[in-house]
């Protein structure tokens, strides 16, 4: 409700007028007025406002009768179970939460554009968060195990020039670098999709190198932020007394290391890894555009560029969705690492 709120207001208090978006070059005051009442961007902030949360509620008002689109149940197509009649025209009923359409894309349903983007920004962000936290565990290891030595202080050095890399500037050096000037060897591509149709458009092929470089520049801050997370978690774990205790077992170190200290490191560094990988849903934004990948990244970027409200707000409130869930399943996660934790 909170997210919902706070991205209404931020879009609809913008200056700009997104009925414009909507004409064509010869627009009239009289195309204008029947636009803004179509979308019902006529109406006062507050009603806009209630309409809006009446979409997003799974418990909605239909009143199919009513002047404002936004309300007609059977215009806009959604399959709704009714709950309570309010005479034969309006009624309560359940429903998944609407969208709305776009803007730029006419009669197209907002869900139906995340739906198609989703599930390559979610290959995006598992493949390159699947690189970062493996990488990241088994560097910030080795850094711990062989503290104070030339590997510590290599590590140390390539995770700290990754934490100050912006995702665009990386993006950028990558394809400039492994696409560009060692395209030759590399065989990769500047842009490209996970999907790509051939000239009649009917079959379509997977492309899983024009993964690669998309996937290793995402991953490179989460990398660098896991693996010094990683080394600093193991370095604590190994002053414990139940490392002390091994020892005097005779467990090799090895055994101790990976038996024992690895298995209690993990909980910070998997508390850390779940902020990232919903980070990294949203925060492939500058990734995508900039290697062409057909995700919701780039989806927020033309929709940004044409006023897409409806796009742009379903965009962020699916990211807020995403934060909240991978939020939930680290808690759980958590709790089944360390049983200590308490259920309450």
């Amino acid at each position: 409700m909170g997210v919902a709120t706070l991205i209404f207001n931020l879009f609809y208090l913008l200056p700009a007028d997104p009925a414009r978006m909507l004409t064509d070059q010869r627009e009239d005051e009289n195309q204008l007025k029947a636009i803004r009442q179509q979308y019902g961007l006529n109406l006062p902030i507050p009603v806009q406002y209630l309409l809006f949360i009446n979409d997003l509620s799974p418990l909605s008002y239909y009143n199919n009768q009513s002047n404002i689109s936004l309300l007609r149940a059977s215009e806009r197509g959604i399959h709704s179970v009714k709950l309570m009649e309010f005479g034969n025209n309006a009624y309560v009923g359940i429903k998944w939460p609407y969208l709305r359409q776009s803007f730029q894309y006419k009669g197209v349903e907002v869900a139906s554009l995340i739906k198609t983007r989703f599930f390559n920004t979610l290959i995006l962000a598992l493949s390159a968060f699947t690189i970062a936290f493996s990488l990241g565990v088994i560097m910030g290891l080795f850094a711990g195990i062989y503290q104070n030595t030339w590997i510590d202080k290599a590590i140390t050095l390539i995770s700290t020039a990754g934490m100050g890399l912006p995702s665009f500037v990386s993006a950028i050096l990558a394809a400039w670098i492994f696409a560009f000037l060692l395209h030759s060897y590399t065989g990769l591509n500047i842009t490209g999709n996970l999907w790509e149709w051939d000239d009649l458009g009917e079959a379509r092929t997977i492309r899983w190198k024009n993964l690669i470089l998309p996937a290793l520049t995402l991953g490179i801050r989460p990398l660098s932020v896991i693996t010094q997370m990683m080394r600093s978690s193991y370095l604590e774990q190994s002053t414990m007394p139940y490392v002390l205790t091994a020892i005097s077992k005779g467990l090799t170190y090895r055994t101790i290391a990976l038996k024992h200290i690895l298995p209690n490191a993990l909980n910070p560094v998997v508390s850390v890894s779940s902020s990232w990988m919903a980070s990294m849903l949203a925060g492939s934004v500058f990734v995508e555009y900039i290697f062409g990948w057909n995700g919701i990244g780039k989806l927020v970027v033309e929709s940004a560029t044409t006023l897409d409200l409806p796009v742009l707000m379903g965009c962020v409130l699916t990211f807020s969705a995403v934060f909240i869930v991978v939020n939930v399943l680290t808690d759980l996660l958590y709790r089944w690492l360390d049983p200590t934790i308490s259920s309450d």
